[in-house]
Parts: structure tokens; C-alpha cells; sequence
């Protein structure tokens, strides 16, 4: 099942640049494992997207708590909402 992590985060954060290397490399172990689907910050400021794919938002807290993001407190709040995309338009994505 498709799960939205919508995240707030500043981006003035002074921690930001130096757990970020981290993070990315966590990201990248969850989407080698399947459980990550799509992330990325958003342009407008702070705050990031991330769909996750799991059992159930339970597996989706633990996976968050485990980010070095949550850990050192960059991400400051989120939310998990259980997502049903219907269309992808694949050749939109990046790689």
C-alpha cells in the first residue's frame, strides 16, 4: 500500500546540510528495499513529499523514525496519509 508523508521542515535549518548526506543515503536504502517510491523537498520553501510503500502507516512511522532527518530533528511535524494513485505518467518522473 501507497503511503504520502507530507513534511514540514525549515530549510534555513543549520543541521540541514550537514545530516542531509545522511538522510539521502537512507532514502536510497529505502527505495533499494521498496519501501520508498518518490521524495523530494518542495521549491517554495520548507517542507518535502515523500511516498512511501508499506504494510501499513505503523511500518511508515517506525521507516520515518529511523530517517537521520527525524533523529537530529530537521523534519519538525508530519503527516501520513494512506494514497491510491490512479494515473503515473512514468516518463514525468525522474530517474
Amino acid at each position: 500500500m501507497k503511503f504520502a508523508v507530507i513534511v514540514e521542515y525549515s530549510p534555513d535549518d543549520p543541521k540541514a546540510p550537514l545530516v542531509r548526506p545522511a538522510h539521502r543515503e537512507y532514502l536510497t536504502q529505502l527505495r533499494a528495499n521498496g519501501n520508498l517510491v518518490i521524495s523530494g523537498p518542495f521549491t517554495e520553501g520548507g517542507g518535502a513529499l515523500i511516498v512511501m510503500e508499506a504494510d501499513s502507516k505503523e511500518q511508515v512511522a517506525a521507516l520515518m523514525a529511523a530517517d537521520p532527518f527525524v533523529k537530529e530533528g530537521v523534519f519538525k511535524s508530519w503527516v501520513v496519509r494512506p494514497w491510491n494513485p490512479i494515473f503515473v505518467n512514468r516518463g514525468l518522473l525522474p530517474e
